[in-house]
């Protein structure tokens, strides 16, 4: 009985091999994008419809188009719950199974990720998250934040408020509130906010929000209440979004003079208020609802088919259609990087230039099934690798967004500046960080 159960296991033994072998054979023929999602934990409800839209555009690539210039695409989700050891955990798991780019949703675990990406030759897509500083590629060529950096968001959100108070100096002896999670992501906006109260004379008053705080914030709310400011700024993330929609409502906080940033701006973010959140404000840079033809696409060759874990009624939904926006960026900078080497199947060395000739215009927007989805993604290049694009404010009716805004450009002159201080500081804080070596391409 035993040598039977040994030529058993010898045997399975044997085929777990074979599986193995044929695994990575498969994987030699495909183009791997691990995605660092999570699914599960406090910042679930924020996560997930992101996690859906990446996962499902991918997958229509390869059902509809075959993958990316004829090659396959190998989708593999790692759950990092937006805990950064669980993400540093992920790098490790999917670093040796040549990834073309990660994208890792979170601040905290792009900046665990910075000083790895040279080391492992792997490029970071912090898609609008995460330092804002790498946007100065000469001293960041792995790392990528476009369409725009936090502080380019801050700027816009602050052009916004120029335009509602008849310019920024009418802010003069006013307060600006922001409310913010106690995080590297929430503290990220507060150099150019404080910038901005030098500038033109208002008082900053923080509200921080810790994790254990994020489905309360009674205190934070009685607080702003005190204080009266005459606007709001928001940088908040998961639950800590729609609590603080209806703790605003709730407190009679003018709902039309609270702004969150892109990463504030669910649905679900806005729906926790209620009817009373009728008004509240945030910056988008992705397209609103499901009037795309990709996004029609999407539905057919994946949704309809049972292939995606995206609930019927929360299709295209804002941050779905994000998670969307995130990966076209990445089709495309695949497609840049087979352009520019010659090869099918690319690594993340060849990504890292396609992602530095990343170039959407308005046409190809529309070519790839997206007309009107977002504006042109221009201004990449090997010294600079956001581009400072432009986004747009959307408004809650009471049951859905608007865009009531047209494309508002960053304050370049305030944020630039910033951004090669913080980079000097950076690179000098880290002795021994590399001198970029990397090869520098024209865009096309």
């Amino acid at each position: 009985m035993k040598a039977r159960q040994l030529m058993t296991a010898l045997a399975c033994a044997g085929l777990v091999g074979t599986a193995v072998l044929a695994s990575k054979a498969q994987a030699a023929d495909e183009i791997y994008v691990p995605l660092f999602t999570y699914r599960t934990g406090p910042f679930a409800n924020s996560g997930i419809p992101i996690a859906n839209g990446m996962h499902d555009y991918l997958s229509m690539l390869n059902e509809r188009d075959g993958g990316i210039g004829g090659v396959k695409l190998n989708i593999e989700e790692c759950e990092t719950g937006y805990d950064t050891k669980k993400g540093v955990e992920c790098w490790e798991q999917v670093k040796g199974k040549n990834p073309t780019v990660v994208n890792p949703f979170s601040t905290g675990i792009t900046l665990q990720l910075i000083p790895k990406a040279a080391v492992d030759k792997i490029p970071v897509l912090s898609m609008a998250y995460g330092l804002s500083a790498a946007a100065v590629g000469n001293d960041f060529p792995w790392i990528f934040n476009p369409p725009a950096t936090y502080w380019d968001g801050l700027s816009m959100i602050f052009r916004y408020i120029g335009g509602k108070e008849g310019g920024l100096e009418k802010l003069k002896g006013k307060t600006v509130g922001f409310i913010f999670l106690e995080s590297g992501y929430g503290r990220e906006p507060l150099p150019l906010l404080h910038e901005y109260a030098k500038k033109y004379g208002f008082t900053v008053k923080e509200y921080s929000v810790a994790g254990k705080e994020m489905q309360d914030q009674s205190a934070q709310w009685l607080a702003v209440r005190r204080d009266r400011p005459a606007w709001m700024i928001m940088w908040g993330w998961g639950a800590m979004n729609p609590t603080a929609v209806k703790r605003a409502a709730e407190n009679g906080y003018p709902m039309d003079h609270f702004v969150g940033v892109w990463w504030s701006g669910s649905d679900d973010d806005a729906r926790g208020g209620g009817k009373a959140a009728k008004g509240y404000l945030a910056l988008n840079f992705s397209g609103l609802g499901s009037n795309y033809p990709a996004i029609q696409d999407i539905k057919k060759h994946v949704v309809d088919k049972g292939k995606s874990q995206v609930d019927k009624d929360k299709f295209a939904d804002t941050f779905y259609n994000r998670g969307v926006y995130n990966v076209v960026l990445v089709a495309e900078a695949i497609r840049n990087a087979q352009k520019l080497t010659g090869k099918k199947v690319v690594n993340g060395e060849d990504v890292r230039r396609g992602l530095e000739t990343l170039n959407i215009s308005e046409a190809r927007w529309k070519e790839l099934g997206f007309p009107g989805f977002a504006a042109p993604l221009t201004g990449l290049s090997c010294t600079n690798h956001s581009g400072h694009n432009a986004a747009y404010m959307q408004q809650w009716d009471g049951e859905k967004w608007v865009k009531v805004s047209d494309y508002i450009q960053p304050m370049k002159e305030m944020v630039q500046p910033l951004l090669e201080s913080a980079a000097k500081d950076y690179v000098t804080k880290n002795t021994g960080w590399p001198k970029r070596t990397e090869k520098c391409d024209k865009a096309s």
